[in-house]
């Protein structure tokens, strides 16, 4: 017997003289083979009810029965594919129980007023104009003998559950068990372990506060060596920048004096140019005159044609100086360049030579426009005398192409002009930049020395930490003696009752930072407060919690501030040995 579906689906159950009501009813389907005496196949349907154990409806549907259900509601398919058909309709419906409006429905429909006796099971889909009804099946109330078969075969399965529950429990308390030991096993080692670790640690932690002490004054010292360094290698920095500065000045005042008389060499030719400019105005408006009767002296022109000539060698010589002239300016260009490069490292060292820069570069503006001026003034007078030379002789129009090449020439020295007003501007940058590098250095002075100051202080509050932790140490070593030899033989009375020794006898510890937790004076001022009954007990010894290493502990020099004024009761027990000496 194969099981193909088994679901718990929603059912609407109908029954004569009563509402429709839902139930949860699981629906089951499962195929049974025989092969005695005849080979058939048989499809069983069964409703059960996973509450009520009673509530039971079988169908069995042989392949004689399909055909006549077959005929009787127009089914399309054969008793083969009949299961799979069946079960895509119950899944269907048990996607849709969710929802809303459901489209596939399953009706469970009875003729009595109880759902007892046989009752009809159909797969209805609903649409918008009418309910078709897909498969109805005519199922019977299972009999008592099969609802003792089912509820025998449902306790079967139960019995089978709960033996192979209890199979597993066993196996997992004994997998806890052993994981139980096991972990017992690894706790003991471990606590084994820690206390190896806190050995270690205590001679780990005193070697290494002395190694810190010595650390500390090595870095103080290394500190100090710097600091000094430092101090000496700004002040030759200082003096050789001042140095700088002094020449620096010295060369750009005789450079200035140079240039203010070239400055007045410049305007005398100017004015002496404005002159010439005059006489050639008053010259052209002649030539105007006696162009009129150039025709007349076109014989006499030629005969001072080889006075021209001689005249336009002489002008060619003019040029070759003026060339010569323009090399001398480039050569004193190169040699501004060259101390354009000296002034700007010197420019890096110090913010004054900005200010003596930038005058020079004032002064090189104004002689930049003094100097196009004259070119100005040149071209002019250069244009106007090509246009007289044109009016009086053709031939005149090579030396208009040489004072062309001449204007040129200017126009490249301004070229060269401004080139040099660029690099100024890049001078000033660099100034700049060597002004921020001066500031960030500064910067990172004073970080040092603010730095040098922290580590002092750290230095020196270790040292007072270091120097209280042995006060303390001491006069705890001192107290422990004393009291460790005054102690006498207990009473009877005392051993008796050792919740009386743990009472009156008490010690608190009260370290602070900076000085001797308790003095001896203080000491002696709280036995004398103490009851007079406490002179025939035991002295307080040091519980040995406080030699005992805890996991919150820290270094001694490095205490926190709530630790050192933690009060420590004693723990009330009779009799303990000191940690120094035995009982």
């Amino acid at each position: 017997m194969a099981e193909l579906f088994s679901k718990v689906l929603q059912v609407s159950v109908r029954c004569s003289d009563c509402e429709d009501r839902k139930v949860n009813i699981r629906v089951t389907i499962e195929l049974q083979l025989t092969t005695i005496p005849v080979h058939k196949r048989d499809l069983l349907v069964r409703l059960t009810d996973d509450i009520d154990p009673y509530f039971l409806f079988n169908l069995s549907i042989s392949e004689e029965d399909f055909q006549s259900l077959k005929v009787q509601q127009g089914l399309l398919i054969d008793f083969a594919s009949f299961p799979q058909k069946f079960i895509d309709l119950l899944n269907l419906c048990y996607s849709d129980q969710e929802s809303d409006s459901p489209r596939f429905l399953l009706h469970l429909s009875c003729q009595s007023p109880v759902l007892e006796g046989p009752a009809s099971f159909s797969v209805v889909e609903t649409n918008a104009f009418k309910h078709l009804n897909h498969l109805s099946l005519r199922l019977a109330q299972g009999s008592d003998k099969h609802v003792r078969d089912y509820l025998a075969v449902c306790l079967s399965s139960l019995k089978a559950e709960k033996q192979a529950l209890e199979i597993k429990l066993t196996k997992t308390e004994d997998d806890l068990s052993r994981q139980l030991s096991y972990a017992q096993q690894t706790l003991s080692e471990k606590t084994k372990e820690l206390d190896k670790l806190r050995s270690e640690w205590t001679s780990q932690s005193s070697s290494l506060s002395s190694r810190h002490s010595q650390e500390l004054q090595s870095e103080r010292e290394k500190a100090v060596e710097l600091q000094s360094r430092l101090q000496q290698q700004t002040e030759q920095l200082r003096q050789e920048l001042e140095s700088a500065h002094k020449r620096s000045s010295q060369q750009l005042q005789s450079r200035l004096t140079e240039l203010e008389a070239s400055c007045r060499e410049l305007t005398e030719r100017k004015y002496k140019n404005e002159s010439v400019v005059r006489d050639l105005k008053i010259k052209l408006v002649r030539a105007e005159e006696e162009c009129q009767h150039s025709k007349q002296q076109v014989l006499s022109l030629r005969r001072e044609n080889s006075t021209l000539d001689t005249e336009v060698h002489e002008k060619e010589r003019l040029v070759s100086q003026l060339q010569m002239r323009v090399a001398l300016l480039e050569q004193e260009i190169k040699d501004k360049d060259q101390l354009m490069c000296r002034t700007k490292e010197v420019l890096e060292a110090t913010q004054q030579q900005k200010e003596s820069v930038e005058e020079n570069a004032e002064s090189k503006e104004l002689q930049i426009t003094k100097l196009d001026a004259t070119v100005k003034s040149l071209s002019e007078e250069l244009i106007k005398a090509n246009g007289i030379i044109k009016k009086l002789q053709g031939e005149v129009r090579g030396l208009v192409g040489k004072i062309k090449v001449k204007n040129t020439v200017t126009v490249s020295q301004e070229k060269v002009l401004q080139e040099t007003s660029e690099k100024l501007q890049n001078a000033e940058k660099d100034l700049q930049r060597a002004q921020q590098q001066l500031i960030t250095k500064d910067e990172q002075v004073s970080k040092l020395k603010e730095q040098l100051e922290t580590t002092v202080q750290k230095l020196n509050e270790s040292r007072e930490v270091l120097k209280t932790n042995e006060n303390v140490i001491g006069w705890l070593n001192k107290q422990l003696n004393e009291k460790q030899l005054s102690r006498k033989p207990q009473s009877p009375e005392s051993l008796q009752n050792p919740s009386v020794l743990s009472t009156t006898t008490g010690l608190r510890f009260y370290p602070q930072m900076g000085k001797p937790a308790v003095s001896p004076e203080a000491a002696a001022d709280q036995r004398a407060v103490q009851p007079a009954n406490r002179q025939n007990e035991d002295p307080a010894i040091l519980d040995s919690k406080y030699f005992e290493r805890r996991d919150d502990s820290i270094p001694i020099y490095g205490l926190s501030s709530n630790l050192l004024y933690r009060e420590f009761p004693q723990r009330t027990k009779p009799s303990v040995a000191s940690a120094y000496f035995s009982a």
